[in-house]
């Protein structure tokens, strides 16, 4: 049984006003924790909703959980991804500069990082947009072997994986609040709602 199994079950949503207060002590020596464990507390410090699912049937119903929390329509979900499409069964949108009018953004991630909490993105998500091109609210698909535990970690195993032709925009969501302090791999991000459904595949 997983970390996620064990501690969380399979349809809790995980936020930071959720858990119960700990002694300050015990936070101090992260370096110490499975990746996955820090990579959950640091996300939900961050302010991240994050939805633990044990196979994809869970995934299909939490995303329609949030659809219904939110009062919102499959139309109005902007996606890049012919396979998230698919998933979920959501129309086809046609991507504009301006996409004002979409009140999600429905995206997968190249890596969870767990020593920040933070999701790494390129261009193969994002394409060429900005996050402030974006909608505001955001529902990212990724799977727990997608943790990894720094950011140097995902530029390394990008550069591995596509070593003939590195992706562009490469970019990190680490706070889902205005950010204390610029990062180049920040630059151009706006504070995101973000909505996380992971999928046990370890």
């Amino acid at each position: 049984m997983s970390f996620f199994q064990k501690i969380f079950g399979s349809k809790k949503i995980i936020e930071k006003s959720d858990r119960k207060k700990r002694p300050e002590k015990s936070f101090k020596a992260e370096d110490q924790k499975p990746i996955d464990e820090q990579f959950v507390f640091n996300f939900t410090e961050n302010g991240g909703k994050f939805l633990y699912c044990e196979n994809i049937e869970e995934v299909k119903k939490n995303f329609n959980h949030i659809l219904l929390e939110n009062n919102c329509y499959k139309n109005s979900i902007l996606t890049t991804s012919k396979a998230l499409l698919s998933l979920f069964r959501l129309p086809a949108v046609i991507h504009s500069k301006k996409n004002t009018k979409f009140e999600f953004f429905l995206s997968e991630c190249e890596y969870l990082i767990s020593n920040d909490g933070s999701l790494l993105f390129t261009s193969n998500q994002l394409a060429e947009k900005k996050m402030n091109e974006l909608p505001r609210n955001f529902i990212i698909f990724a799977k727990t072997s997608q943790i990894l535990e720094t950011i140097s970690h995902g530029m390394t195993k990008i550069n591995h994986n596509y070593k003939n032709q590195i992706p562009s925009n490469i970019t990190t969501i680490k706070n889902f609040k205005p950010l204390e302090e610029d990062h180049f791999l920040s630059y151009g991000s706006s504070p995101k709602n973000i909505y996380l459904l992971l999928l046990e595949d370890m």
